[in-house]
Parts: structure tokens; sequence; C-alpha cells
């Protein structure tokens, strides 16, 4: 591709599909999750996101900002659960593919980095090499990245520009947008000649252990900001991976981008990776047992008290029916909050109505890992179509979709059914529904550390709970049969 001067207008295109894709989760994912973002051409994308704080947005501002005209192809996405079936990941990738506008001068693909399909373990990979088959060696291509991406050298070696969030939970995909835009439209103009290298840690780490606004995750983070600085590195992105994909690829990547210097990178990956090294073990998650944590959070003076139910994390792809902590949060003294999904039991309390009395037995419906139902009773206190945007810091505006939900009211205990897996990524999905937070002594969430964005604000306290589930944190429940081996903490490594 021939490059263009300053002053010319650069075209951008910009195409792509998110799933994290857990394969210890039960059930396949199909073309349906994906239906309620299918997004085709401009008008609908800059419709859709025009004003987000999410990567679509991003790339819209950062192409308005530099004057580039954009030309959005096709962009899915859908809630991280299981496998993806073949019918799905071969209508995506062939809607991705034929949907790239001919003759732009680069293109941004938005990615996740943990997708999984039935026979493409790495499916990011293959679809960055069907785009590479369609577009060329020539045109420059970025990608943008979730922190939990397990990055393969194909995707690192189909693209030219990888821009990682530095944030979990996730509140800058906007701003990594507009850096992965403004990198490639200074690769097109020849200001820049890009060079990226991988570097895998052989560190298989929890979601729980990433925080990165605190402890050994920010501490990385800061390592890789002070390498930012240095003459000739453009990008430094710091994967911390999702061990939830069991694919030879899985654990803690570095992905270094310099200009036109492969020594630089390789020097920078080094180091990276020895620091990694060096505080491993500090990567390790510590937990309570299901009745230990109620307890110790009736024990403590003030609320709301987080519980962290991360083996049950929506956002990692579990069912969201977990019933663990139901029974102990029923016998405590102090008023909880819990989110179930539970299709049946929602649809009974809509039959009876705001008021009724539900009797039913909730949850633990999915699979036999995530617990068994529950009997509970209690008053139907609001009925919800479940519909409402993000209103916190992760993904402002972000559509969200609970489905038919359902407030029951069982005594100390509030439980919010949906019909619809919800992660707790936004406080939303309890104000929308008429309950205050702060009213809580104790506040289950399904999920990592991504509910920081929802609650983060008003805690009080936090522990962590050690709970049987598709993303737990005690890595050593799974059986791993793709991952490549040896890596801490499955083995033993010198």
């Amino acid at each position: 591709m021939a490059e263009r001067s300053a002053n010319e207008v650069a075209k951008i295109g910009v195409i792509g599909v998110v799933h994290e894709t857990n394969t210890f989760a039960p059930g396949l994912t199909g073309l349906d999750a994906f239906r309620k973002d299918w997004i085709v051409g401009k008008e609908a994308f800059c419709e859709r996101y025009t004003g987000t704080k999410t990567s679509m947005g991003g790339v819209i501002a950062a192409c308005q900002e530099l004057g580039a005209e954009l030309f959005p192809g096709f962009y899915t996405q859908a809630t991280p659960s299981g496998l993806v079936t073949d019918e799905a990941f071969g209508a995506i990738v062939d809607g991705m593919v034929d949907s790239i506008e001919p003759g732009i001068d680069g293109l941004v693909v938005i990615l996740h980095g943990a997708m999984v399909a039935a026979s493409y373990p790495d499916a990011e990979g293959e679809i960055l090499r069907r785009v590479r088959e369609k577009v060329g060696r020539e045109l420059p291509v970025a990608v943008t990245l979730d922190l939990h991406g397990n990055i393969s050298p194909e995707m690192v070696g189909f693209s030219d520009l990888t821009v990682i969030y530095d944030t979990y939970p996730h509140i800058d995909p906007y701003e990594r947008a507009v850096e992965a835009v403004y990198l490639l439209n200074g690769t097109v103009k020849g200001a820049i000649r890009p060079v990226q290298k991988l570097v895998h840690t052989r560190m298989l780490v929890a979601p729980q252990a990433m925080l990165t606004s605190s402890g050994v995750m920010k501490e990385m983070m800061d390592i890789a900001f002070e390498m930012e600085k240095e003459p000739g590195v453009l990008n430094i992105g710091v994967a911390g991976g999702f061990p939830y994909s069991d694919v030879a690829d899985a654990g803690m990547t570095f992905v270094v981008v310099v200009d036109n210097d492969a020594a630089l990178a390789d020097s920078c990956g080094k180091r990276l990776r020895a620091a990694a090294w060096e505080r491993r073990e500090r990567f390790v998650v510590r937990q309570a047992e299901a009745a230990e944590a109620v307890e110790l959070a009736v024990r403590h003076p003030e609320g709301p008290v987080i519980l962290i139910e991360s083996s049950d994390n929506v956002g990692g792809g579990s069912p969201a029916d977990a019933t663990h902590l139901l029974p102990h949060l029923l016998a405590a003294p102090k008023k909880s909050l819990i989110v179930i999904r539970d299709e049946e039991a929602v649809r009974q309390a809509a039959k009876l109505g705001i008021g009724a009395v539900l009797e039913y037995a909730i949850g633990g419906k999915s699979d036999d890992v995530h617990g068994e139902p529950v009997l509970v009773r209690g008053l139907i206190r609001t009925l919800f179509d479940g519909n409402y945007r993000h209103i916190g810091a992760y993904m402002t505006g972000q559509y969200a979709r609970m489905g038919l939900t359902a407030v029951l009211e069982c005594g100390n205990v509030t439980i919010i059914l949906t019909e619809k897996r919800v992660a707790p990524w936004d406080p939303g999905h309890v104000k929308f529904v008429g309950l205050i937070p702060e009213q809580f002594h104790m506040i289950v969430v399904k999920s990592a550390i991504a509910w920081r964005t929802a609650f983060g604000d008003i805690a009080k306290h936090t522990i962590e709970v050690d709970t049987p589930g598709c993303c737990t944190a005690n890595l050593h429940r799974f059986t791993y049969t793709a991952l490549q081996r040896p890596i801490y903490p499955l083995d033993e490594i010198q």
C-alpha cells in the first residue's frame, strides 16, 4: 500500500466481534446470542455507538478528530459464555471479512482475545488470517483487545498494531480504541513503522488477581507505562489472560509495539517477563468458604460488605444461577442482595404479579457444578422488562438487557431474579429495579473485579468466596487438555 501524505484524508475501516469464551461453562453459544448487537454498515454503527464510551465509540471519535473517513463494516458481540458453535463462528467471520470496504488505507479490528469456536481454538487468529487473505499483507491492521485476551502468535503475526485495555474493571475501551486509530493513522501516513513482539510469561492467572488500580497487577501496569516513555516504544500491552479458555496460548502475555526496532521490542519483552515471573506467587488468590464468608460479613460493623462469588462470574461466562451462598444468606440476621438467573422462576413471578407471594425452588439448574435449586418464599416487589443503558463508568451508554426481571423479598434477603444473565458491571442493574444498594449489609456479586464499577464506591469491605464454579480462582479445580504445559501455578517451574 502506498503511504498517504500528511494532508490526504485517510480511509479507515472497522469491523469486529467480541466474545469471551469459557470452555468450562455449560452449553454452547450460537448465533442467537449475538443477535442483540448485530450491526452492519456505517449508519447502524454510528447510530448505535456515537457518544458511547466503548471501543466502537472511540473509533468513531478518533476518526472525527483526525479528519479521517470512517468505513464501518460488520460488528457483533455477545455476553461471555460457553464454546461458540461453528455455525455462529462461520457466519460472523464471513460477515466481517465480506464487509471490509475496498480501497481503505487501514483497518481496525475490534476483538476480545479469548474467543474459542468448536473447530477453531484460536478463533481470533483465524479471523485475522482470513482478514489478511482479503486485504493482503501491505494494508495496516490495528487490533484492540481485552485485558483478558489469550494472545497467540498468529494474532500478532497477522496484525501490525495491538492495543490492549489498561484497566480492570475495564473503563478504558474508548481510550484504547482512540489510541489504536491514532497509531494506525500514523502508520498509514508513514510517520511510524510498527514492529510487534509477543512474550508469554508461562503464568496462568485468575482474573481475581488482575485489579489494575492496586496490588501486583498495578505494579506490572506501572512498569509498562514507564517503558512506554522510552524512545521508540509506541505501546505496551499487558494481557492478564483468561484461564477459563482451555487453549494452547492461555495465560499472561505482553505485546510490545515499537517503531521499526526489533531489538528494542525484544529487550522490553524480556524485562517485562522477568518482572512478572518475580511476582508470580503474589498472583495466587486466597478465599474463604461460603459459610465462613457470610459469617465474617455479618460480623463486620459496616455495610455494604461485598461477597465476591467469582466462581459464578457472568463476565467470565458462568451460568449466573449458582446457589452456594443463598442458604447461608437466608439464615443470616442482616439484609443481603443477590442476583440469580432463573427463567422459570421469573416467569412464574410475572404470572402471579406484584404483591403476590412466590414459593419456588430457584437457581442451580444449569449443571451440577453451580449448586442445587433452593426453595424460597418471598413477596414479589417489582417486575421489570430488564432493558436499560449503563449509567456508570464502564461503557457508559451501552445497552444492557436482563430480560424479564422480578424483585423478590424473602425476609432479610432480596433476590433479583432475571431471565437472562447479567454481569454487575453497572449500578443500573440494581437501581433500575428500584433498589438502593447502600441499604444492604451484604451484596453478592457474580464477578471477579468488574463489580467495582457498580459498587466500588460504596463498598465498606470485601470478602473473596471460594465456591465451585466454572470461573473459580482455584485453577487446580480444572482439567486442562489443550493448555501448553508446564505453566505456573499448575506445574513446578524452575
